[in-house]
């Protein structure tokens, strides 16, 4: 994959304010003599986005693989691990994950979960880096962002799917007055979660108000989550349920906490708040979550809710 050992890096030709961040403009074929060079590529944008799709080689660094975005900010490494809280959390950049020292070319990272880490930094382009893992020959690009020119929104509502499995479950806590009776009516609870074959949920008619603890999950099933062309906050749902067929819903996020599904054969909306927050850093299952490199599939309908 890389033919040098050494940090690919490059002389700063301009370096311009905006907001608080330093944009570094870089030239080819050159060599870095002083830790300071490697540090000014690191920290010349407030954040960078983990651009999955554009990994190159076959190793894993756990939490890149993880990680939405990441910060080097004097010395603590900070990531946004969660879109629960995105653009809030840690004043945009997320939590400390743990700490880096700036080297001839290679960045030493000391992650809070995934232990010691050298990376060589390569200097891609204006706002782009990469992270190269000699043992493993895989590289991870990163794009830099000022946290003022950043589309979080954005990021929330391409990753949506990863936001529903941050909740150890979903509580129904409202159903319209409005609706033809039907059989989803009887689901309370639902969860989602991700599998090595594709993404699946299990839902529960158990009452409200019970602890996480004492549900107990009726049906296992598939889940998928669409996007709408045209329509970049509007996501559609379905639910393979065997007994039956697929269950479809407009998906609405209400906040950071609360989902609304609109079941459109029945003209029912249905309220849930999430359960159980999990934190992806330390050692709940969900930590090991990973970022697959893929796109929500398309499905091309109208908008159906609010009705008028």
């Amino acid at each position: 994959m890389r033919m040098k050992t050494t940090l690919v890096m490059l002389p700063v030709l301009l370096l311009a304010l905006a907001s608080c961040t330093a944009e570094i403009w870089i030239e080819d074929d050159y060599v870095a003599e002083t830790p300071w060079q490697t540090q000014d590529a690191l920290e010349a944008y407030d954040l960078w986005y983990v651009d999955v799709n554009a990994t190159r080689g076959l190793g894993e660094i756990p939490f890149l693989q993880a990680a939405f975005t990441l910060s080097f900010d004097r010395g603590v490494l900070k990531a946004n691990n969660n879109l629960v809280g995105i653009g809030k959390t840690g004043y945009g950049l997320g939590i400390p994950v743990g700490t880096y020292a700036p080297l001839r070319g290679v960045v030493s990272i000391a992650h809070d979960l995934d232990g010691l880490w050298e990376l060589e930094v390569f200097v891609e382009g204006p706002n782009v880096i990469s992270l190269y893992h000699a043992p493993t020959d895989t590289s991870y690009v990163l794009r830099g962002y000022s946290r003022a020119g950043f589309d979080y929104d954005a990021l929330f509502y391409d990753n949506i799917h990863y936001f529903l499995q941050e909740y150890e479950a979903w509580e129904k806590v409202e159903t319209s007055l409005e609706g033809v009776p039907n059989a989803f009516d009887q689901e309370q609870w639902l969860q989602f979660l991700p599998d090595g074959q594709g993404d699946f949920f299990r839902s529960s008619t158990d009452p409200a108000g019970l602890s996480l603890s004492q549900l107990v999950w009726d049906y296992t099933g598939g889940y998928q989550v669409f996007d709408v062309p045209g329509n970049p906050d509007m996501k559609t749902l379905t639910l393979d349920y065997d007994y039956m067929g697929n269950e479809y819903f407009e998906l609405y996020v209400i906040d950071d906490a609360a989902i609304a599904l609109y079941h459109p054969e029945s003209e029912t909306l249905y309220q849930f708040r999430g359960r159980g927050f999990q934190t992806i850093l330390k050692d709940s299952g969900l930590a090991r979550k990973k970022r697959i490199a893929r796109k929500l599939p398309l499905m091309d309908v109208e908008r159906q809710w609010p009705r008028g």
